[in-house]
């Protein structure tokens, strides 16, 4: 009999044929066994049904959905999470991976022994799509450090974190409103049933796609998405500190998308931020 608690890991993909098979063989390295695999598919075009088909063959762990048509990223997120039956619910994007093999098993290790903990997550490897290393990040380890920052910017990668289903939904769940940021919105409301956990340690690999671009569509998001932006700081700004300097933050951010020559602007933004905050909000 299995006395380990089940784990939920879900990877949404839309035209994900280039990467996603990776992704799943990831999953599927890892050395924590009692895992469910639900893969949303949202309407891909490409061979990723093919692809993710043939998983489900070999693997009766795995789960498909396939949205007729694309629903967009949060809401398929969303309907993934309703068919988690798992204890905890582990996510992965499907341009992402995980190399450390130990990792689920870590992370639901800690959860076990500190029931109070709601949300933990790891450091990345950032590569570009030729699979070249471009930078590494580890995120403030400790909950009252993580508190003093997270209104300040998402310390939590996607492709890292585990969560308590049962906390999950008792908040709601990933709220659509706010569309690029809804992890970011999801981390707030948990830290306000519990505690978070960064561990110190790198053991996904995420994929920049834009680093080989231009970064005009990064700009464009960050443009767009300044009044959601705001609107997320404000509606934490009595659960967590530092709200003056988020949206001070925010309209900087917005700013420096407008700058030419921003990535050699990149670690002045840096060295601001880091002023701003007192400390980095990352390392590597």
């Amino acid at each position: 009999m299995n006395t380990q608690p089940l784990v939920s890991v879900i990877i949404i993909t839309y035209n994900g044929a280039m990467y996603i098979k990776e992704a799943i063989e990831s999953v599927l390295r890892q050395t924590y066994k009692n895992i469910e695999v639900i893969i949303v598919n949202d309407g891909s075009t490409d061979e990723t049904l093919e692809i993710i088909s043939g998983f489900r063959k070999t693997d009766s762990r795995i789960t498909i959905l396939t949205n007729k048509i694309n629903l967009g990223f949060v809401k398929t997120l969303n309907k993934g999470a309703i068919m988690a039956h798992g204890k905890y619910i582990a996510r992965l994007d499907d341009d992402d991976s995980w190399f450390d093999r130990r990792k689920l098993e870590r992370q639901i290790c800690f959860l076990e022994k500190n029931y109070n903990y709601v949300l933990v997550g790891d450091g990345i490897i950032k590569i570009n799509k030729k699979g070249e290393e471009i930078d590494r990040y580890l995120f403030p380890e400790k909950d009252k450090d993580i508190r003093k920052l997270i209104l300040l910017g998402n310390l939590f990668v996607h492709s890292t974190v585990v969560f308590r289903r049962n906390i999950f939904e008792k908040v709601g769940g990933y709220d659509e409103h706010f569309g690029f940021f809804a992890d970011w919105d999801l981390w707030l409301k948990l830290g306000k049933l519990g505690k978070f956990y960064n561990f110190q340690k790198h053991s996904t690999y995420y994929l920049d796609k834009e680093y080989d671009s231009n970064y005009s569509m990064r700009d464009y998001n960050i443009r767009r998405e300044l009044r959601l932006n705001v609107a997320l700081r404000k509606k934490y700004k009595n659960n967590y500190p530092c709200y003056r300097k988020a949206v001070l933050l925010c309209w900087v951010s917005c700013f420096y998308s407008f700058l030419p020559f921003r990535r050699k602007l990149y670690l002045v933004l840096f060295k601001l931020k880091t002023l701003m905050i007192g400390f980095p909000a990352y390392k590597k």
